[in-house]
């Protein structure tokens, strides 16, 4: 998301439970971050990873061949039984 002044969006999250946000201060500190460096850094790591959802989705749109599972499941077992010979 662009804007216009430069400005970066922000996350706010309410109602951390207070054994969680010590632990994650604690972690933080022996990172030598703050704690929205920490943060920030597990949610960039997050954002990287597609979901399993995304990656179907993306190999979904792909164009490729018209083969059925069966016949993608024979021809593969096919190309083993013959290196196997």
């Amino acid at each position: 998301m662009q804007r216009h002044n430069g400005a970066m969006p922000s996350v706010q999250i309410k109602n951390v439970p207070e054994r969680t946000h010590a632990v994650l201060r604690s972690r933080a500190a022996r990172a030598n971050q703050s704690l929205q460096e920490y943060l920030l850094g597990h949610l960039v790591e997050e954002a990287a990873r597609p979901t399993l959802d995304e990656v179907l989705d993306r190999a979904g749109s792909r164009a490729g061949g018209s083969a059925t599972l069966e016949e993608a499941t024979a021809a593969v077992r096919s190309d083993r039984d013959g290196r196997s010979s």
